[in-house]
């Protein structure tokens, strides 16, 4: 069957269980304040049937929302917060909706003039929690079936950069994408393979490519070869219906929200603009503390317990505390665990390695699950830090990056974070600069509370699943970003991996 039509089903289907569950999460609203006197005792129990016409405006009312809000359109992956977030708008603004035409439109039924108020409010709850649960079967349906070949789209990447890179192992990794990765277009053909993908041929090629392998979509990434070169490519994929998606460069990356202004009258396109400004930063700090001093109650029967081991394991200081670069590039003395030997840094600063020969043994599982960090919620309460932002790096690593990654000090308009966004999108450790900082950015533009929320789940999920990183060689050559070496006499530039600078950290 064609994917089209599979994902038309799953539409449909999915319509109507929305449908099939606001309607039971009324007959439980209905059976409920008829058998629960609260908060007083039904004078009078009308039969359900008197409130079909009420029930029929909320479906249609509830399902609308739903269709603007974009929840009928299925995309590839979907976030719970954000599948919730408009599950509940949907169902709070339809409800509303439906009892104002009741209202006016069905004035003459008593049943719906005297509509109890406990019913509302049971069927509100129990409307989102059944909505919600029905959508996470749905899902669960539609990835299991996705497994087992259905609606799989055929891919084909042009290209063998940087971003190429990063989307390719993306895809492997990521086999809920619903990707049959086919192969790779590449420039140059003495490659036969690209982190295992077959190299199919150059972009002159792609028309038969296309045509030969059932290709349902291309994606260009070669941000590096420039506009030219990627219209190119697009002009080659004419044949057949393939859908094609450009990845953007890093100014495209960045300006993903880009609007018109006007100067007395004047268009002007408004490229650049941070999310949180204003009476935002009043939350985002009312957050923070709130969050700070709550993780702080929660985590310290935790953090005594590990702050005993970490004295009994090995001798030193029980905390780890090393001047970091927050909002407009202030220093400030971050707090963590110690989860190195306390001579990790008597030959001086160096990169923090994959199992690193300087870690203790706790320090080793502290920084598996994180647990080293929780001294953070500190700073976060001090106000040095946020729960959600850029990762704080040393001033001097600071330094270096600005000279050779494009905007980089443009993350400091934001302050620090324990987690951001491109942490949980993999970009951590021995990964590139350069893609973690268009993460930071685009996270500075897109801020809302919704989304530090998906970040912090997210962040918390993440501790109990295998960690995988977004692995890239960065380009930038050595003599640009000369870095301190280890003490076995290695340098560690960020010629193959820049790795995250944490010093004895």
């Amino acid at each position: 069957m064609h994917n089209q039509r599979i994902r038309t089903i799953y539409t449909i289907s999915l319509v109507l269980l929305d449908a099939a569950m606001i309607v039971l999460a009324f007959f439980l609203a209905y059976w409920l304040r008829a058998n629960i006197s609260w908060p007083e005792e039904l004078a009078t129990v009308n039969p359900l049937s008197s409130y079909t016409g009420l029930l029929v405006l909320q479906v249609l009312a509830i399902v609308t929302f739903l269709f603007y809000f974009r929840q009928y359109y299925l995309p590839r992956t979907v976030s719970r917060v954000d599948q919730f977030y408009y599950v509940f708008a949907g169902v709070s603004i339809g409800t509303l909706i439906a009892i104002a035409l009741a209202t006016l439109l069905l004035k003459d039924n008593d049943a719906i003039n005297n509509y109890p108020r406990a019913m509302l409010v049971y069927d509100w709850f129990l409307a989102i929690v059944l909505i919600t649960f029905g959508r996470t079967i749905h899902q669960s349906v539609r990835q299991r079936l996705r497994d087992r070949g259905f609606d799989k789209d055929r891919l084909l990447v042009v290209g063998t950069g940087d971003t190429a890179r990063i989307i390719v192992q993306r895809i492997q990794w990521s086999p809920q994408l619903g990707y049959d990765l086919v192969g790779i277009i590449n420039g140059s053909v003495e490659d036969t393979e690209f982190l295992g993908v077959p190299i199919l041929g150059a972009p002159e090629d792609m028309p038969e490519v296309i045509e030969q392998y059932d290709i349902d979509e291309v994606i260009v990434a070669i941000p590096e070869k420039g506009h030219r070169e990627a219209l190119r490519v697009i002009s080659y994929c004419q044949r057949g219906r393939v859908t094609v998606k450009v990845f953007p460069d890093i100014f495209q990356f960045v300006t993903t929200q880009a609007s018109i202004d006007d100067l007395g009258g004047l268009p002007l396109l408004s490229v650049r603009d941070f999310g949180v400004r204003g009476y935002l930063l009043i939350f985002k700090r009312m957050i923070d503390l709130a969050g700070s001093a709550l993780g702080l109650i929660l985590m310290a029967p935790l953090m005594l317990l590990t702050a005993l081991a970490i004295k009994l394991e090995s001798p030193g200081p029980v905390f780890f505390v090393q001047p970091r670069m927050s909002l407009d590039g202030k220093e400030f003395l971050l707090i963590k665990f110690r989860s190195m030997r306390s001579d990790a840094e008597k030959d001086g600063p160096g990169w923090t390695l994959e199992n690193d020969p300087r870690q203790t043994k706790l320090g080793t599982w502290l920084r598996r699950f994180e647990l080293d960090e929780l001294p953070n919620f500190v700073n976060v309460l001090l106000g040095e830090m946020s729960l959600v932002g850029p990762r704080p790096e040393q001033a001097y690593y600071v330094e270096q990056f600005r000279k050779v990654v494009p905007q980089y000090m443009e993350r400091h308009n934001e302050k620090a974070g324990m987690t951001g966004w491109a942490q949980v999108n993999g970009m951590r450790g021995d990964t590139s600069v350069t893609e973690r900082t268009k993460y930071d950015l685009w996270y500075s533009e897109h801020w809302s509370i919704l989304l530090d929320t998906k970040i912090i789940l997210r962040t918390i999920f993440q501790l109990f699943q295998p960690q995988r990183k977004v692995a890239i060689q960065q380009t930038t050559p050595k003599a640009e970003l000369e870095l301190p070496q280890r003490s076995n006499g290695v340098a560690m530039g960020v010629e193959t991996s820049a790795q995250e600078p944490l010093s004895a950290e």
